[in-house]
Order: C-alpha cells, then structure tokens, then sequence
C-alpha cells in the first residue's frame, strides 16, 4: 500500500519541530506576499525553516528555458515540500510553463483548491459556499504534446491514463472520508470523448463503490461548471481531469468573491507543494497593496499536511477574524464592511495581533478534528488481451473531393487489407459523404481487414504489424504523403477506437 497523506508519512512533524521547507518568492508580488506570509508563520510558532530557491522571470531571462536552476532542484528533493508565490513566465520565445513542469516532473497528481464564501466580509452571492476541487495535476492535454501535421491543420493530444484516473479518483474519495466531506461530483464529457473521458467516468463509478457512506454523481463538464456558477451550494468535493480543472477551480474562486482569497494543494508521493492561485500582478508590484491571503491559506494547507494542524487552525482562526474586524487589503474592500484598508505588511501584523482568537461569525477552523490520512494504493495493472485489427493512416492531401482520393485508394490491395471510410476533421466523408461538409488537407484513412466470408464491417480480422507497414510504404510509392499512422486494437474483444461521426 503506498500511503499519500496531508499528515505526511515523511513528516509527522510535532508543533514543536522545525519544518525545512523550499520557499520561491516569485515574481510580481510574490517577494511581498511571501514576506508577509512567513512573518505570520513565525509568529505562529509554525517553526519553519525557508530555504529559499529560484525560479520564474529572471531565471528565464538568464537563458535558462526551464525557469529553475539545478541547485533550486537539490533543494526540493532535500526538503521535500514546496511553497512558492506566484511567478511569471515571459511571453513569447516558447518557454513552457514552470508550474506544469513543476507539476509532472515531481510527480504531484492531485491539485486539492478548497474555496469557500467569507460573506459578507469578502463580497459574494453564495454566502455559505464551501466546496472542494480535485483537480488531475498530470496529464490530459496539459501533456502539451502538439504538432502541425498539415498546413492547415494542428493538434494536440489529449493523454488519459487508467493509473492516473485511480489515484486522482481515489484522492477525491479519501479526501472527503479524511475530512467528513458528504458528497463527491465528477465532471467529464463522455458524450463526446468516449474513450478518454469515457475511462475517467468508468474509473469513478468503480472506486465510487467502495466509499458507499459518501453520495457520488457525475455531470457533463457543460453543464455542470454552469451549475456550479448558478448553484455552488450543491456541490461538495467535484473530481475532474486537468483542462476541466483548471477552468472550474477558477470559476469557483470567483464567484465565492476573489481568486486572490484561494491556495492550493498540490500532492505528490514524495513531495507537496502548496502555493496561492493567483497569478504575479506585475501591475500592483511594489505597491504594498497586495493581498497575501491566497498563500496565507496555501500554508495554512501545508501546515495540516506536515500533521502541525493546531497552528494551522491558529493561524487560520487569526485571519478569519481578521476579516471580521474588517481590516481588508484594498482588492476587497466594501465600503459598509471594511473598517480600514490597510497593506500587506499591515495585514499581516492585524492577522499576528489576532493569534490566539477565534471568529465569532465566520465558522472555525477545524483542520485538527480531521483524520487527516489519505491511502492511495499501488496501481495494478490487469492485463488484457491486446490484438492489433487495422490502422489510421493520416494523409496530407491537398484536393477537395473525398470521391477522388477514397476511389484511388480504395483500388490499393495490399495483402488483404482494405480501406473503409475516410474522415476530415473526425466526420466520415468517404464513402457516402455529403457535399456540405468542408474538407481540410487532412484525411483520416482507415485500412482494415474485414470479415471476408461475411462482408461484416464490424468484425475485424487480426492484422500483422509488417502488413500495416507494407501499406504504408505503397502508399508513398504512389505518391502520398503519410503524416502519422494510429494503430486499431481491440481488448479483451472490445473496440478500442472511435468510430467517425456519421459512421
């Protein structure tokens, strides 16, 4: 059994034990929320040690395109938690993202954004809202595998693993045990994407089984994320891949009444990272007006993760009632709620000079009564029995008429492999298609050997791999240009592959 905790196995710190922790200041207003976060942490009693690492804008700028520097690296695999302020990431020039390479190179596949109302302190139209966003950290398209095949045509692929469906599910799952959460929603569009969103519904009715005191539904990402913004009362913990994530986390910030009010989690086996989800606000950098809650409330997380829970309630009680005293930052200030305006810094000595007190209208902190444990086991793989039955050939062909191009293909033998359709853009053009659909230079051509006794174009023959390659190379002999091949099998006797549209 391979434990993933928030009271980490590698930790099990006491109140009392220092914590060595990777500090990234960032950029924008990072240095300034950061400072004004371990400032409360000190004062506190968090005992944390910061070591602090570089990465962002300037690491960039230096010529270095992955936006860290190896001895930033050292330091994390040493300390084994992350908290980092926000970074910017130049633009233009190509650099990827740091906090998707952050994400994937650590392995952290649960990004956990708890995000709740503070009405009427913070200014909202669902007072009471309290729900919890596990987000797949991983893979879906986030994999950032792209190409430009055709002229006109580019892709991006979107890459859905079985291991990381399980453990993201079952995070969701033991999350909401660990911390007497009542329901968990997933949010998929399996209508559409049968195969990838198909595998993580699947994955969450099976694990869904095992938690039967905890009430499970699933809704179509569409819908659901405009039932979220109408109606966040219904939901609870919702469970999602990385796309969907990433767009419903931030919808649920907003509408509770700031992005910059909400951390985050990010969990990996062996290391965690936590860090507010705004973004660098270069345009307020310097001003001393921003606010540092989003990574107050990210530590706040990686306290209770290192099992220093009742500091973390400390600290957390502190601020809520900082707001209720209302001495706001000026992002939100009302003017009938907020006694002062304050800065940064003046915030966090308003939140220090609050330790020790608990609010009286906003409910408490009570990260210290949770179980805190979370158990993700080892995937297993079930082998299945894997046959290959036929192959996608994609051609860069520069003509217009479907009939053109599947006739003279259709005339190719090769072996006893045979075309049967044709797509453009996923719909079925060859044979029967109709003369509306606009065709691109990028065609689908899908070679299989069907059942000759019976003509049945749903029964596939196996088919060896060197007849797929002898294909491929009479194709270029006749002069067409093959871009990318997708090998067809079947599972365990069940088609593994989409059908066109209007197949």
């Amino acid at each position: 059994m391979e434990n993933i905790k928030t009271k980490s196995q590698l930790f099990q710190s006491k109140e009392k034990d220092i914590t060595n922790v990777a500090v990234a200041y960032g950029d924008g207003i990072g240095p300034e929320i950061m400072a004004a976060t371990l400032k409360i942490l000190n004062a506190a009693g968090a005992n944390i040690n910061p070591e602090r690492i570089e990465i962002g804008e300037q690491v960039y700028l230096s010529g270095n395109s992955a936006g860290i520097e190896k001895s930033a690296w050292k330091t994390i695999n040493k300390n084994k938690l992350i908290l980092k302020a926000p970074i910017t990431t130049p633009q233009g020039k190509g650099y990827k993202s740091l906090n998707v390479t952050l994400r994937k190179s650590l392995g952290l596949f649960a990004n956990v954004r708890p995000v709740t109302a503070y009405s009427p302190y913070v200014e909202t139209n669902f007072a009471g809202m309290d729900v919890v966003v596990v987000r797949e950290n991983e893979e879906d398209l986030y994999a950032g595998i792209e190409h430009q095949q055709t002229q006109d045509v580019v892709q991006c692929l979107k890459l859905i693993t079985r291991p990381g469906c399980e453990k993201i599910v079952r995070y969701a799952f033991e999350y909401a045990r660990a911390y007497g959460r009542k329901k968990v929603t997933c949010m998929v569009k399996d209508n559409i994407m049968k195969l990838t969103d198909g595998l993580f519904h699947n994955v969450f009715k099976d694990i869904a089984l095992e938690y039967p005191e905890i009430e499970s539904n699933s809704q179509i990402i569409d819908i659901g994320s405009a039932r979220l913004a109408a109606s966040p009362q219904n939901f609870d913990v919702i469970v999602t891949s990385n796309l969907y994530g990433d767009i419903i986390s931030d919808i649920a910030a907003e509408i509770a009444g700031s992005v910059g009010m909400a951390g985050s989690a990010n969990i990996g086996s062996n290391v965690a990272m936590f860090e507010a989800i705004h973004g660098s606000a270069p345009d307020i950098a310097g001003q001393k007006i921003a606010n540092p809650s989003g990574l107050l409330n990210a530590a706040v997380m990686m306290l209770s993760y290192v099992g220093k829970t009742e500091i973390a309630d400390t600290i957390k009680n502190a601020w809520l009632k900082t707001l209720e005293d209302g001495y706001h930052t000026a992002d939100v200030y009302q003017e009938k709620i907020t006694r002062e305006i304050v800065s940064t810094n003046e915030f966090a000595t308003r939140v220090i000079e609050n330790l020790g007190y608990k609010p009286t209208k906003l409910p408490t902190s009570k990260l210290s009564e949770g179980s805190g444990e979370i158990k993700i086991p080892d995937y297993i793989r079930k082998e299945q029995n894997q046959v290959l039955v036929g192959v996608d050939i994609f051609i860069n062909w520069k003509g217009k008429n479907p009939n053109q191009i599947g006739d003279t293909l259709k005339s190719i033998k090769s072996f006893k492999m045979k075309l049967k359709m044709i797509t453009n853009r996923g719909v079925k053009v060859y044979p029967d298609g109709l003369p509306e659909t606009y065709c691109t230079d990028h065609w689908r051509c899908r070679f299989v050997d069907v059942d000759s006794k019976t003509g049945d174009q749903k029964v596939y023959n196996p088919v060896d791999f060197e007849k797929i390659i002898a294909l491929q190379s009479i194709l270029h002999h006749k002069g067409f240009e093959v871009i990318k091949t997708e090998n067809l099998y079947e599972f365990d006797g069940k088609r593994a592959f989409s059908l066109g549209q209007g197949e």
